[in-house]
């Protein structure tokens, strides 16, 4: 299956464009996961980002590009990017839990500590996450992140939440 069948990209060709962080990365922590495929003049990813780490270049359609050996995991992408399609993943949160932090533009906010039902790209339910953080600061322009813990097995597949 694939995009133009099903609407939403599946994780097999979102590694096939060669932007996706790999596992020796993902070990070290917190890292920008870039879903993007929009070929459209966008770029507060790149503004974003105080460490230099995603870089589009000319022109500015590109796609963005991740430089995981700058990469923090600090976030701030995720909410300035308008297309939602930045998360963070971090595989070294625990020995059997991973965290997914994404936009999360619905209301009602989970809130911290909330046992929530996590979705897929094609907004499946696929497990159970529970809710670490919810940031909303105004800086994010009304996009709060939303920070879950799922099993580490599901880490690369979790990409929201199922609404409240």
């Amino acid at each position: 299956m694939s995009l133009a069948e099903t609407g939403f990209l599946t994780i097999e060709e979102i590694k096939k464009l060669g932007k996706y962080p790999s596992e020796e990365r993902f070990k070290k922590g917190p890292v920008a996961v870039i879903e993007c495929i929009q070929e459209i003049p966008c770029n507060p990813c790149e503004s974003a980002c105080r460490f230099g780490a995603i870089e589009l270049g000319e022109p500015i359609t590109n796609l963005p590009t991740l430089n995981e050996d700058k990469c923090t995991g600090c976030g701030l992408c995720v909410a300035k990017c308008p297309g939602l399609a930045i998360f963070i993943i971090d595989k070294a949160y625990s020995d059997t839990m991973a965290t997914v932090s994404f936009p999360h533009e619905y209301l009602p906010l989970p809130e911290k500590d909330a046992e929530v039902e996590a979705v897929d790209r094609s907004g499946q339910v696929v497990c159970t996450g529970k809710v670490i953080k919810v940031l909303n600061p105004e800086s994010f322009d009304r996009t709060p992140v939303v920070t879950i813990a799922v099993p580490q097995d599901k880490a690369e597949e979790v990409r929201g939440i199922k609404r409240l």
